[in-house]
């Protein structure tokens, strides 16, 4: 068994979309201080680096993280290559075999620069949530930032995943990961109000 980290490292030059809360982290307390223990703080937006997007997140009407089933984030996911396209599409999957599983992530490679936010990303087409919906998934996973792109505001590929009841995996780092079958474990925390939440995504290779 092979357990492959893919989520994307939390540090001080972690990039976040352009104008939200940078990361950061300190110690409040030192052992020197407390003559026992080292006690951090964390500042983060909840889209920071790997991360789930909640429907409320797009919806004031949608469900928080807390209301989202643990089970859609853990399973057997299939990973497909992406790499070189300007939109991810129905037509691009037509000849994937769906069958056993639920989970689909797809690597584009399209986020070069890890230490830079992207200024381009190939968005997934609002078409794409209807066929996954008839071929059984209920969640999509991306190493990219958004699933939409970076300067909309309509957010069509959100709201169409949202209608087809399919959730969304966002920033991924799938560098290294070869197109095949895995097991997903991708827990988001238990934020009651959360909109979002950082995730610690990894990648379990049984073969």
């Amino acid at each position: 068994m092979k357990i492959i980290d893919i989520s994307r490292p939390l540090h001080h030059d972690t990039p976040v979309w352009p104008g939200d809360t940078p990361f950061s982290f300190s110690l409040n307390w030192t052992k020197e201080e407390t003559g026992s223990v080292n006690v951090g703080q964390m500042m983060l937006s909840s889209h920071t680096g790997t991360h789930v997007d909640a429907p409320f997140h797009f919806d004031s009407d949608g469900n928080r993280i807390l209301d989202l089933p643990l089970e859609r984030f853990m399973g057997q996911a299939i990973v497909v290559s992406m790499e070189n396209t300007s939109e991810i599409n129905a037509e691009q999957l037509k000849d994937i075999d769906f069958s056993g599983t639920k989970k689909i992530l797809f690597k584009t490679n399209a986020w070069k620069d890890s230490n830079q936010f992207p200024e381009q990303i190939p968005p997934i087409a609002k078409e794409l949530a209807p066929f996954l919906k008839e071929k059984g998934i209920e969640l999509i996973g991306i190493d990219l930032p958004s699933v939409d792109p970076l300067d909309s505001k309509e957010l069509e590929a959100h709201h169409s995943l949202q209608e087809n009841d399919i959730g969304i995996l966002e920033g991924l780092n799938l560098t290294d990961v070869m197109p095949g079958r895995y097991e997903l474990i991708a827990l988001p925390l238990p934020l009651q109000e959360g909109d979002g939440s950082p995730v610690r995504a990894v990648l379990i290779d049984r073969t």
